[in-house]
């Protein structure tokens, strides 16, 4: 390209470089007076609040300015809040503008328009357009269009263009390092570059590199069943994060990052994507992992986690054989008929009690339910019920205000006691003594009844517990293995004595108990996504689609990546998904392309699964991954001593990558003598650089300049499933893959092409490091 225009192109860089500080050192001085508002308001709100509300009028009104200042406190906050959001954004922008250029021409006798797409809008003093945000409809030309005749869509319907030109540029600290002219969406170039980086502790955005199949999951808005099937290191995840972005974009007027919900598969995953979203100038999305949904949905229980169950090995138990059957689609079929047949003779209602006496006996609550309309459903019945309950209790608490007992209660409290009750400080509010002592014993009644409210409310006139047993009891008969679902039934109620509830049961008991009492849905999500979709069972999805009735779903993950069952064919799992979520509109796309690993170790990973795979690999040249033989474990740690250090003084981080957590605890004490080594747990939020070790379930989504994998021996890997686990593993590695094995090699190495690694023998490795 000729150097005059580079030049031209560095000069409008720096011209829109001008602009974004022009407006940078405005906005400041906005910010500056914003904060200064924002103060005085405050102040303000603090003087009005300490008025004396003596007088009844005097209180109203004060009230109504107080309710006031708390909405103009509000508002000034949001508005600091934004301008600090938008500063932010003009100071990424300053350092890298825009990555693209189109130039389009609709019509032959229109005038060529050039169009730069950055991450953020960007408007001249003229209103001009300088930089076009990435998600605009007009953008998806530079993603999905090749020269020549273009289509596009737009919020007024589908639009027609000629490109002309798609120009791409790496721009660094304002100065343009790269530039080139592509008729790709992304050239090799621009992508060969991005992918060579070292990782960092944070996921990167990808707006610059989104290729076209990823740009047909970031802009789908018709569909509300969305399976995104992506190999190891496709870029499903980022791409699932920009159409978050999009989304807000899109409908901003209508959805907001509170009304986003995403499931992610550990703390590790949600703290490395957590700059995603604010580096594009949006709010986080809410996340949550399943262990903590699971137990803030079974809250005083023990909730077994995913990650527990599988270093368990609970495959051991004699119900490991009907765990799957809980999981499926069928089971949860036969739990929704279940709770639909019951009858006021089958529910199991339960005594309510006040301290020790029976306030609302089970007999009495079930008298209430068989009245209600026969032709109710269960949920609504039961919902009618508790409504009646409350009703009953409220009479209960107006009728003990003149109680004598009541008045005795309160004439024997301290003057401590008395002021706890009615609140420090309040007693010159009140008119008359009459008013105060009214006061007072209506506070002391909802206090005494306070416990029973929340019974009702939480729907303990019902033994839910008992309930789930008969159920699996009931659905045993049915079985030709009935004494299995006894010793199952008999399982959750010893598990329930010491307040624990294992994992392959919270699901169903939870559906059951939404069902049984018309509760547990969240209408206020809107999308829902659930990352790593392999390691869900088809009971949870059932429950996601109840627990979030709105949400337009979706659902990503590598079915060859199944760590904790076995592997689900792709067209099965989406099969079972439309059927589970009765959704009109679902899509399934699927990404065989693998962008995070060399073509070597794409090559080595791809071989570890069954030979029918769709795997492509990106041509990123590196080296062949190593296979270290060690005769055992004293060996192996004295190889990692030696070689690490020279690891380290190539890479970012290097990952010690095991089966189970234990390993990778002991793997990180016996290293310790000799270096530094961070041992990651289920419970760890960051990702340090230098040496970690960590449970594979815990790398899930995550990406290392080095993996290691550890112990790959025939003791380790045996099963079919350990090769997807193997896989799980390989695919970690950006650069740079080796495996120890101690001792016996797995079986599943010995079927490997030998020209897709290369062999090395301890004793040789150090000189071949150097």
């Amino acid at each position: 390209m000729e150097l005059n225009e580079e030049q031209r192109e560095q000069h409008r860089v720096d011209a829109v470089i001008e602009v974004i500080n022009d407006k940078h050192h405005a906005m400041e001085q906005q910010l500056v007076h914003a904060h200064q508002e924002t103060r005085a308001v405050e102040r303000n709100y603090s003087d009005n609040a300490s008025v004396n509300t003596f007088e009844i009028d005097d209180a109203s009104e004060t009230n109504a300015e107080i309710q006031q200042q708390r909405q103009l406190v509000a508002r000034v906050v949001e508005t600091e809040t934004i301008l600090k959001r938008q500063l932010s954004t003009l100071a990424q922008l300053a350092h890298n503008p825009y990555f693209g250029k189109i130039e389009i021409q609709d019509t032959p006798q229109a005038a060529i328009e050039q169009l730069y797409i950055g991450t953020s809008s960007l408007q001249g003093p003229d209103d001009e357009f300088l930089i076009y945000d990435w998600r605009a409809p007009v953008a998806a030309i530079y993603y999905n269009g090749t020269l020549g005749h273009v289509k596009y869509t737009t919020p007024s319907g589908h639009q027609e263009t000629e490109l002309l030109n798609k120009r791409q540029f790496t721009i660094e600290d304002g100065h343009i390092t790269n530039m080139f002219d592509t008729n790709e969406t992304v050239g090799d170039e621009m992508l060969q570059y991005a992918l060579g980086q070292q990782n960092d502790e944070y996921m990167q955005n990808i707006v610059a590199t989104i290729q076209a199949e990823q740009n047909d999951i970031i802009r789908d808005t018709t569909h509300d069943l969305l399976v995104v099937q992506g190999v190891a290191g496709s870029g499903k995840t980022s791409a699932i994060l920009q159409r978050i972005a999009f989304l807000l974009y899109h409908a901003r007027a209508e959805l907001s990052a509170d009304q986003i919900l995403l499931f992610s598969p550990n703390k590790l995953f949600s703290n490395y994507i957590a700059e995603v979203l604010p580096s594009l100038g949006e709010r986080n999305m809410r996340q949550v992992t399943l262990a903590d949904f699971l137990s803030a949905r079974l809250e005083g229980l023990k909730v077994q986690t995913l990650f527990e169950r599988y270093e368990a090995h609970q495959k051991q138990l004699p119900t490991e054989v009907i765990r799957a059957t809980m999981g499926s689609l069928d089971f949860m079929a036969a739990l929704t008929d279940y709770v639909a047949t019951l009858d006021e003779d089958s529910i199991e209602f339960a005594d309510v009690y006040l301290v020790d006496e029976v306030l609302f006996s089970a007999y009495h609550t079930k008298l209430i339910y068989s009245r209600q309309p026969a032709n109710a459903s269960v949920g609504a019945k039961m919902l009618a019920t508790k409504n009646q309950l409350i009703k009953e209790l409220k009479r209960k608490v107006t009728n003990a205000l003149d109680a004598p007992w009541v008045s005795e209660a309160l004439n024997g409290m301290s003057t401590e006691e008395y002021e706890q009750l009615i609140g420090v400080g309040t007693r010159d509010e009140f008119t008359s003594a009459e008013a105060e002592s009214e006061y007072a014993a209506a506070k002391f009644v909802e206090r005494y009844y306070q416990g029973v409210y929340d019974a009702l409310f939480n729907d303990y006139y019902v033994d839910v517990y008992t309930q789930y047993t008969a159920f699996l009891m009931q659905y045993g008969t049915q079985t030709d293995q009935p004494e299995l679902w006894e010793l199952k039934a008999q399982q959750f109620q010893t598990a329930l004595e010491y307040h624990q509830v294992l994992l392959d049961d919270a699901t169903p008991f939870m559906y059951l108990r939404d069902l049984l009492t018309n509760s547990g849905r969240n209408r206020q999500i809107q999308h829902l996504f659930v990352d790593e979709m392999q390691d869900y069972t088809m009971a949870q999805m059932v429950y996601f689609k109840h627990a979030f009735p709105h949400a337009q779903f979706t659902i990503l993950g590598d079915n060859q990546q199944a760590l904790f069952d076995d592997v689900t064919a792709v067209n099965e799992f989406y099969a079972n998904l439309q059927t589970a979520f009765a959704a009109k509109h679902t899509k399934l796309v699927t990404l065989n392309k693998s962008y995070r690993s060399t073509q070597e170790i794409t090559a080595f990973g791809k071989a570890l699964l069954p030979a029918n795979n769709h795997i492509e690999a990106f041509t990123r040249q590196g080296r062949l991954p190593r296979i270290v033989p060690t005769t055992d474990e004293t060996s192996s740690m004295a190889y990692l001593t030696a070689t690490l250090p020279e690891f380290l003084a190539t890479y970012g981080t290097v990952a010690i990558l095991t089966k189970t957590a234990s390993a990778a605890t002991r793997i990180a004490q016996m290293l310790r003598a000799q270096l530094p080594v961070t041992n990651l747990t289920a419970t760890d939020r960051a990702l340090p650089k230098g040496v970690i070790a960590l449970p594979i379930y815990l790398a899930k989504g995550l990406e290392f300049d080095c993996a290691i994998a550890y112990d790959v021996s025939a003791t380790t890997y045996t099963t079919a499933n350990d090769a997807a686990i193997l896989y799980t593993v390989a695919t970690r590695a950006m650069h740079d893959l080796l495996l120890i094995v101690n001792g016996q090699p797995s079986p599943i190495l010995a079927q490997l092409d030998r020209a897709l690694y290369q062999k090395i023998e301890p004793v040789a490795v150090h000189e071949e490091n150097n």
